[in-house]
């Protein structure tokens, strides 16, 4: 096996070596036969055994002295594969919306408690319009219209943790202040969207809504969005019954059954 460096690197790659010694066809491997199919020691898989057991990577089977993929590599694999369910599904109902609006949508989810990203767009033919470059990259959750709607379906845990860190400002427009983001949060999930006036991009506008899975979970948001010369505020709330249409189409896809997050009394503009 190619030798790395520095030892953390090292140790990592020998790891990821071990979890992918593992297929349909080998699913229970001993600690020669580890030792064997990646090139590596005994001594070295068996130490790594012990870490990667740890963490529920791996798991000793009853009574034997095999090793076979653990849960936690089960939990992770329900995460990577919600989103490419969410993604497919999301994809027969987004180019609708798109020409309806003839603005770019976009497919937004969490990474992690303080950032999103961008998981898919279609974007408008307008020749002046708003296309995602950001596309898996880590976006602090509290900048634009989307995350603030992941945010404010969070739970009061995760809420609080983000509104008691560093809020950075991508424009002047970004809300920094937790309070008045607090407040936003709540609007946000009482009306059931959220809209962003330059907040994170300096001349760009977005609508945002949620989409829930079968368990009723808001696991991402969808985004219509543009040029704020063409989109304003006003124009933005007219746009909002073809979002949560789109929306609750996507999320009905996913197994959710209850009502639409928006609500029925018109949009104040």
């Amino acid at each position: 096996m190619q030798e790395h460096s520095p030892k953390t690197v090292q140790s990592f790659d020998r790891a990821v070596a071990i979890l992918d010694a593992f297929t349909a066809e080998r699913s229970a491997l001993g600690v020669s036969q580890i030792a064997r199919i990646t090139g590596l020691s005994r001594s070295t898989v068996h130490r790594l055994l012990v870490t990667l057991r740890q963490h529920e990577l791996v798991q000793q089977l009853p009574a034997s002295t095999d090793y076979a993929l653990g849960p936690h590599v089960l939990r992770l694999a329900e995460v990577a594969f919600s989103h490419v369910t969410l993604q497919k599904t999301a994809r027969a109902t987004m180019p609708a919306l798109r020409d309806q609006c003839d603005e770019t949508v976009g497919l937004h989810t969490r990474l992690h408690p303080t950032a999103r990203t961008v998981l898919d767009q279609f974007q408008s033919s307008q020749p002046l319009r708003r296309i995602y470059t950001e596309i898996g990259v880590p976006i602090p959750i509290h900048q634009g219209a989307p995350g603030k709607v992941l945010l404010a379906y969070s739970s009061s845990e995760l809420q609080d943790e983000v509104l008691s860190g560093e809020l950075e400002a991508a424009t002047p427009r970004t809300i920094t202040d937790p309070v008045k983001l607090r407040t936003e949060l709540a609007r946000t999930r009482k009306n059931g969207y959220a809209l962003s006036l330059e907040e994170r991009i300096a001349g760009t506008s977005t609508l945002a809504v949620p989409l829930a899975n079968h368990t009723g979970t808001v696991i991402a948001a969808l985004s219509v969005t543009g040029p704020s010369s063409r989109l304003s505020r006003k124009h933005l709330l007219e746009l909002i019954p073809r979002a949560a249409a789109a929306a609750h189409a996507i999320s009905e896809a996913l197994g959710y059954a209850g009502k639409k997050f928006q609500n029925n009394s018109k949009p104040r503009t």
